[in-house]
């Protein structure tokens, strides 16, 4: 028995009105770059949970929400979780990484120091829930994967509109989130989003996005 069904509909906007939307919508987020030189400037929290909200609003497999958000601000919380990250990215440059990559990571100029880690305001953790118990059984989620990375898309756009910076920061493995925040065994870290300001002399890689007639294709190729 399907659910109880409500009315839907979206804003009514001309084809110029909707391609107008779209172009400033486009220029917007051409604007978005992964920082990683953040301000100590505080964020309220009322804004991340905004934030999270729009998140929680994605599409998910049979609405299950397979994701859970941990915000931190904690000073001692972000310390513990830098020095974890960072162990775990000095073991990835030094013996991991093949050369290869790390000839790709070469013009962003990353290493595996995140200073940022603690600088920044907040640190949101996004984890990835595969299964749940519920009523005693234990519940498979559907596509948890594709339903968080909708949820991550969402959120980092989100910041991004409101007048925030953040980065996507993916240090692997990532278990040591799970145990320094004491989750579950069913819950998988997924991404790393330090959330705020970017800092009065922050720079970002001028770097060319690769151009769209190589990501797009009309109908069969």
């Amino acid at each position: 028995m399907p659910a109880n069904m409500i009315p839907y509909s979206v804003a009514s906007q001309s084809e110029s009105q909707m391609l107008q939307s779209a172009q400033a919508l486009l220029t917007q987020m051409k604007a978005r770059r992964s920082c990683r030189y953040f301000s100590d400037k505080p964020v309220a929290k009322e804004l991340i949970e905004k934030i999270i909200d729009i998140a929680h609003t994605a599409p998910s497999g049979a609405n299950r929400k397979p994701w859970r958000f941990v915000a931190v601000s904690d000073p001692k919380l972000k310390r513990e979780i830098r020095l974890a990250a960072e162990a775990e990215e000095r073991e990835s440059y030094d013996h991991r990484f093949p050369q290869a990559w790390l000839d790709a990571l070469e013009p962003i100029g990353t290493n595996a120091e995140k200073p940022f880690l603690e600088t920044v305001p907040w640190l949101v953790i996004m984890f990835r829930i595969d299964w749940e118990m519920i009523d005693g059984e234990r519940v498979l989620n559907y596509y948890p994967a594709e339903s968080t990375g909708i949820a991550a898309g969402m959120f980092i756009a989100a910041c991004h509109q409101v007048g925030l910076a953040t980065l996507t920061h993916t240090p692997n493995p990532m278990k040591f989130l799970r145990e320094i925040l004491g989750r579950p065994a069913n819950e998988k870290p997924f991404l790393l989003l330090p959330i705020g300001h970017p800092a009065p002399d922050c720079t970002v890689p001028d770097i060319p996005k690769k151009p769209l007639s190589e990501a797009l294709q009309w109908d069969a190729g």
